[in-house]
């Protein structure tokens, strides 16, 4: 097969495939292909998934401990896949994101995967940034961890941070119903604004770059010094600049691209029923499941 005929697998926006369905990918990837259900129309269809015919696997996770453990990584490289990874890591809140690990073993899995793999191939994700109110009347933010984190991140030799503002979906409205007294709140513009060019000027310092990942109107309206730029969470530019080959550069329309989302296109082989994620974060666009667990909740 050519280099351009090869793609990219997202694995995945659906669900955290590292933290609970690694097995069953691996088994999908001895098969040589992964049997994906199109969420919107349920009609399936087949994804190849040998060596020659995958450019990169992008791997999406809150909790990358299983995927380390298990040696996975190792396995892939072996058997000659590339690797990227998109690493969720935000504040400790066992409101907002109650059944993931402490911030110090997601700092520590972080250091772990910067060692093993090309620090260039690591995207820290701090999404998203929350506002909320719960109980006291005070508005609150998922803000207060960032600062450690970047200083962690830049240690490790992370160079891009990628973030966003909440949306507020009606699941999720719908979720927090069975939290008395919580309600998420959405800054306005100018508090926005306000909020990222702090973030950017932490990270300058860092020598990390800021992204917006689907934030269009935010981007449009930041002043002209801000170098903060569009995301691409599958930025397929950069693949080939890292492991060489070709590949698509048009943007993935099944995307929400009119919303400033830059992904390249890829073949996401997760599934929202299939594959339930166990996390259950409080502003989960994906998970279906309604059930919220608040043990041991601070904030």
């Amino acid at each position: 097969m050519k280099h351009s005929d090869q793609i990219v697998i997202s694995a995945s926006r659906r669900t955290d495939i590292p933290a609970f369905y690694m097995d069953w990918f691996m088994e999908q990837i001895k098969k040589g292909v992964f049997e994906v259900i199109n969420p919107y129309n349920r009609r399936k269809f087949i994804v190849p998934a040998t060596p020659d015919s995958v450019h990169t696997i992008v791997f999406w996770s809150k909790n990358f401990a299983p995927f380390i453990k298990g040696g996975f990584g190792q396995k892939l490289l072996r058997m000659g896949y590339n690797l990227f990874f998109n690493f969720t890591i935000n504040s400790n809140n066992s409101l907002l994101e109650p059944r993931v690990p402490s911030l110090k073993q997601r700092l520590d899995q972080l250091r772990d995967l910067c060692r093993a793999f090309d620090p260039r191939t690591i995207n820290w994700r701090f999404d998203p940034i929350c506002f909320f109110e719960f109980k006291q009347n005070v508005i609150k933010d998922n803000l207060h961890d960032f600062s450690r984190i970047a200083v962690w991140a830049s240690q490790c030799g992370v160079t891009r941070c990628i973030t966003s503002f909440m949306d507020h979906y009606t699941k999720i409205k719908k979720r927090i119903k069975s939290i008395p007294g919580f309600s998420f709140i959405d800054p306005i513009l100018s508090e926005k604004i306000e909020i990222l060019l702090k973030m950017e000027k932490k990270l300058s310092e860092k020598k990390i770059d800021l992204y917006m990942c689907c934030e269009k109107e935010v981007l449009n309206a930041l002043p002209s010094g801000s170098n903060i730029r569009r995301s691409s969470c599958i930025p397929n530019d950069l693949f080939v600049k890292i492991f060489g080959g070709d590949l698509s550069f048009k943007r993935d329309t099944g995307q929400r691209s009119s919303k400033g989302c830059g992904c390249m296109i890829s073949v996401d082989i997760g599934s929202y029923h299939l594959h339930p994620c166990y996390h259950n974060c409080l502003f989960c666009y994906a998970n279906p499941t309604p059930k919220v667990f608040r043990k041991n909740v601070t904030i």
